[in-house]
């Protein structure tokens, strides 16, 4: 059996530490502008970038990775099959908050800092529409390309009154290459990270205990007394609006499909 290279660099380098997410997770400062060159995974159905669903606000978890996106039992996705299937206000409010949310991630190229290789770069749903929108567009076509893509503009900003600060991609004014040495960016190319090995897929019994544990904690908000394997309690009396947006509470589901 033929010895595979590509395997044998990513053991190495979980080895090394060299995947471990210190090592390879980037991201802008607040208030900085940074140039970064964006790679395209290779191998991923001709997508650019990679696509990552994760719950968040369960307890003291900073993310959980759904097993649902792998075609993998998930609890969580099922609770939140359960409250669809309730359609109470109290469901759709519980259902919110356990919603899955999209995180993308690009291998990058952090300019002045090629000595540190590639690394890889999330960011959510409105950057990533920006950044295909100018894929699309013919004036700039695929700023991915390693001999005729473009180096990006990546400013972080937060204006007064803001929560969060605002990230703005720009690509610059010309086509360049990745590097002028053909070598290094060979050698960039076959060393992209793979997300999928940064964060850990916990088990369906780990995942349930955890939303199990989240669902019957102190907090005093009556959607939560559902639990995964019991059932919740109808309110008969539920409104076909929530807060005013929706006219009903299928529209409102429908809309949690499209975060």
């Amino acid at each position: 059996m033929a010895i595979d290279l590509a395997a044998i660099r990513k053991k190495l380098g979980q080895l090394s530490g060299q995947n471990s997410k210190k090592n390879v997770m980037w991201r802008p400062e607040e208030g900085s502008e940074t140039t970064v060159r964006l790679m395209a995974y290779p191998d991923n159905d001709g997508q650019p970038f990679k696509e990552l669903m994760f719950y968040y606000n369960i307890g003291t978890n900073r993310g959980l990775l759904s097993p649902y996106q792998f075609g993998k039992p998930d609890p969580i996705q099922e609770l939140i099959t359960k409250l669809r299937d309730e359609g109470t206000k109290e469901s759709y409010e519980l259902a919110k908050k356990l919603y899955p949310k999209m995180r993308c991630y690009a291998p990058v190229i952090v300019r002045g800092e090629e000595e540190k290789g590639v690394r890889l770069w999330a960011f959510g749903k409105t950057v990533y529409q920006s950044l295909l929108n100018y894929m699309l567009d013919e004036d700039y076509g695929d700023i991915t390309d390693p001999l005729e893509g473009r180096d990006v503009r990546i400013s972080c900003q937060k204006n007064p009154g803001q929560q969060w600060a605002t990230t703005d991609v720009r690509p610059r004014g010309k086509d360049t290459t990745l590097s002028e040495d053909s070598a290094k960016s060979k050698q960039w190319l076959d060393n992209i990270p793979d997300v999928n090995d940064i964060f850990e897929l916990k088990s369906y019994e780990e995942l349930e205990g955890i939303i199990n544990e989240w669902l019957n904690g102190d907090d005093d908000d009556s959607a939560k007394q559902e639990t995964v394997r019991g059932g919740a309690q109808k309110d008969e009396n539920s409104p076909d609006a929530i807060n005013g947006k929706y006219k009903s509470l299928d529209d409102a589901f429908a809309d949690l499909d499209s975060l």
